[in-house]
């Protein structure tokens, strides 16, 4: 072996770390994100949104009326291409935010919604008392019919290889106390993921769901004992320990980059393995 093919050999791995090292800081590199559904820093929509900044990502974000928007625009703006009122129960504001969209960007590669709401009175007690037909409705008209909404509004900007993704929770296949409506309404957003990744796919565009593990967040603090949950939660998974926000955050950094491109129409779980036990033995 010559010491020109000698040295070949032996800097190939090194090479090949390097070059996979550079792929993986520039995972989303050029990408254009609309973020929907931060609130606060503690918010899964704001894991993912620090996330996809540090592999390169372009992010707008979206917040509905006067009140949120003066809770996440100190959060967002120092990172955001644009910061925009949107009320995803109405048709016309989420169309006037596409234009305000297009007028910034020339296509959006990636939409992430993690949009969730249910009255307040709707999540403590019984489910048959609690769950009015008001209840009922706004809570799977801006859980889940708001994901369809902003899909369709958004394809045109969509190209193919571009990506949406939901966040869902547990309580949408099994019963979690008090979450009552709400788990309808993710069961109904779980589904719409389904649909919408095959009808979708015809463009390209792929479609996925995160249900993550419970996490302390301004949505979970609506829920009563939700944080008795959190805290006694780490010793029911496989793992024996509770997510953190971030890991969700990797999730959708996955989800969202070609080295996802053939997942779509999944519930891609992020709960230390929750969602796998049964009854636990004593």
């Amino acid at each position: 072996m010559s010491i020109d093919e000698k040295t070949t050999v032996e800097t190939a791995p090194a090479r090949r770390e390097a070059d996979d090292a550079g792929r993986g800081a520039a995972l989303m590199a050029g990408r254009r994100a609309l973020i929907t559904g931060v609130a606060n820093e503690r918010s899964i929509a704001w894991a993912i949104s620090r996330t996809f900044l540090k592999h390169g990502a372009e992010l707008a974000f979206t917040y509905p009326g006067d009140a949120m928007g003066k809770r996440v625009i100190p959060v967002v703006k120092p990172v955001a291409k644009a910061v925009l009122d949107c009320d995803v129960s109405r048709d016309e504001e989420i169309d006037r935010t596409v234009r305000a969209i297009s007028g910034i960007w020339d296509h959006l590669d990636v939409l992430v919604h993690s949009i969730a709401y249910a009255p307040r009175e709707a999540m403590d007690g019984r489910f048959t008392d609690v769950t009015s037909r008001e209840a009922w409705r706004i809570a799977l008209e801006v859980s889940a019919y708001s994901l369809i909404g902003l899909a369709r509004a958004f394809k045109p900007l969509m190209r193919p290889g571009s990506s949406i993704i939901t966040i869902t929770y547990y309580g949408a296949e099994k019963v979690v106390t008090n979450y009552n409506v709400m788990g309808v309404a993710k069961a109904a957003l779980e589904c719409s993921v389904r649909y919408l990744a095959q009808d979708l796919g015809l463009d390209g565009i792929r479609v996925n769901a995160i249900s993550a593990g419970p996490l302390k967040t301004l949505a979970a603090a609506g829920i009563k004992g939700m944080r008795s949950m959190i805290g006694e939660n780490a010793e029911k998974t496989p793992l024996r320990r509770n997510i953190e926000h971030g890991d969700v955050g990797d999730a959708a950094l996955y989800l969202c980059s070609d080295l996802a491109r053939n997942v779509t129409g999944e519930t891609l779980h992020v709960d230390a393995g929750q969602n796998i036990m049964g009854v636990v033995s004593m």
